[in-house]
């Protein structure tokens, strides 16, 4: 990345460090849930909780960003949630329970929902021309080199058996966020002196209460699915009806927190379909392929979280690529084609992959195609959604907001669908596969019988037959937990549907 002026470079350094706080964390504490569940003795019904709230308080700030800004302006309002950031992720590196994990998620919460959108608004306030090229290039290359570091730094940590190493970094990658916006940024930023938005508390409170409810609902689906299923669905039906109620109050107000009226229109809607999907994929698939990597291949933790980074490098190789083809080539049907051809590739190499898979053939190349649509589409999705809208500042800092607001959402709603896909798939291979462990099934004799006679020149005879029945239930286990990616669900008809919106 070229950088003409040297304002620029700490200008670009800021958004780099701020952007990837925020993905910086999210890829790491995702790949990591299943360690940090088991150190502070967690049910994954109190992690998923925890994401429920960490949600819908990041999706209540995101909503606050701009009303917060016109009030304190954009350095003061950077420091403030950069240092609210360090605060919480101190909180969850020295938590041991349950309730002290919850109030650091909340506290990150509070302090890292508005950052991505301001570091999108810094590029759009302080590098006006060609100069915003370069802040976008510094954004998606932040965004990109966090999605590959935070698997591996994860999986080291996890490895070394020191998981609160994740949010100590996350710790000081916000403080030195918070040290480059004070000594870089000004002190006042262009647009100040408008009229703050109509900030009216009970919608917010609603807003915050459907953002919990709707992913709490599906959970419940996970957890109670034959339990209490009318219960489940009646939250999740208050939720929607609870969102829409908030879009309508802003929609018809005179002066909203949000502009959604100005931004009711094809491309923006369009962008945020494009959006909401791969926030999805992102979620969803942030859950099965550790998940699927460990508990169905096999491996440790290390080598997983080695092979999702070195598989996530190609997202950095892309983003460069794109860029560097964008000038040349701005029509952005063709990204749109290799981003989700490459999409439903890797659901089909992960939906194959038996408990035989090679992780250099058969693993990485699908992480690699997977990192090819995220570094494709979301650019794409990013650079077309808000061109109607930057001429309008405030519309603009609000398309932003909402847009981050849905990615908090999907990324809730993307894991919680990974985890009734997975739920599913097990019933039904379970079913399947417990008909056939049975003494009069000759493939299960087979296994038995052999399984039995190895072990039994090791262990003895008496021994060798609890542990071939434990090495069988383990197998079936693991071919049982073999999902079908959620990355497959008709990927083509949402790209067949943007390209005739686009």
């Amino acid at each position: 990345m070229i950088i003409t002026r040297r304002s620029d470079f700490w200008l670009c350094a800021v958004i780099a460090a701020v952007t990837a706080v925020e993905f910086l964390q999210l890829s790491m504490i995702a790949f990591a849930a299943g360690p940090i569940m088991g150190e502070l003795g967690l049910s994954p019904e109190d992690f998923s909780l925890i994401a429920a709230v960490y949600a819908s308080v990041a999706v209540l700030m995101i909503s606050m960003q701009r009303w917060v800004v016109e009030w304190l302006e954009a350095r003061p309002f950077i420091c403030m949630s950069t240092a609210i950031t360090v605060f919480g992720s101190v909180l969850c590196a020295t938590s041991d329970d349950y309730r002290s994990f919850l109030t650091g998620r909340i506290v990150m919460a509070v302090g890292g929902g508005g950052l991505f959108t301001s570091a999108r608004m810094i590029i759009h306030h302080l590098m006006p021309g060609p100069r915003r090229f370069i802040g976008i290039r510094a954004l998606g290359m932040s965004l990109a080199l966090a999605l590959a570091a935070g698997p591996w730094v994860a999986a080291e940590a996890v490895s070394a058996e020191h998981w609160s190493v994740i949010y100590w970094l996350v710790a000081c990658v916000a403080a030195g966020a918070c040290a480059l916006a004070w000594t870089t940024l000004p002190m006042h930023e262009p647009g100040r002196g408008v009229r703050p938005s109509l900030l009216r508390v009970e919608m917010q409170v609603l807003l915050a209460a459907a953002s919990f409810a709707l992913p709490y609902g599906l959970q419940r689906l996970y957890y109670d699915f034959f339990g209490d299923v009318g219960f489940a669905a009646l939250v999740m039906t208050v939720a929607v009806v609870g969102l829409f109620v908030y879009i309508w109050h802003q929609y018809r107000a005179r002066n909203p927190l949000l502009r959604v009226r100005r931004l009711l229109h094809v491309r923006y809607v369009a962008g945020m379909a494009l959006f909401g999907f791969g926030y999805l994929m992102l979620g969803a698939n942030n859950y099965v392929v550790p998940m699927m990597l460990q508990r169905t291949l096999g491996y440790a933790w290390q080598t997983v979280g080695q092979f999702e980074a070195i598989g996530f490098l190609a997202a950095v190789v892309t983003f460069l690529v794109v860029t560097w083809l964008l000038p040349r080539y701005p029509a952005p049907r063709k990204y749109l084609v290799v981003g989700f051809c490459a999409l439903t590739l890797f659901g089909l190499m992960l939906a194959r992959i038996d408990s035989e898979a090679d992780l250099w053939y058969h693993v990485l190349p699908a992480i690699v195609l997977y990192s090819v649509f995220l570094l494709t589409v979301m650019p794409m999705a990013a650079m077309q959604s808000f061109r109607q809208l930057e001429d309008d500042e405030r519309a603009f800092a609000n398309a932003q907001q909402i847009k981050n607001m849905l990615a908090q959402v999907c990324i809730a709603l993307g894991i919680t669908l990974a985890t009734l896909g997975q739920q599913w798939r097990m019933a039904v291979h379970y079913s399947v596969l417990n008909a056939r462990i049975s003494l009069g099934d000759p493939r299960f004799t087979l296994v038995f019988d052999h399984l039995h006679e190895a072990l039994s020149q090791v262990v003895g005879h008496g021994q060798a037959t609890p542990l071939a029945m434990g090495q069988i239930a383990r197998l079936l286990g693991q071919q049982a937990s073999r999902c079908w990616p959620i990355s497959t669900i008709s990927p083509g008809s949402l790209f067949w549907v943007s390209l005739a919106l686009w």
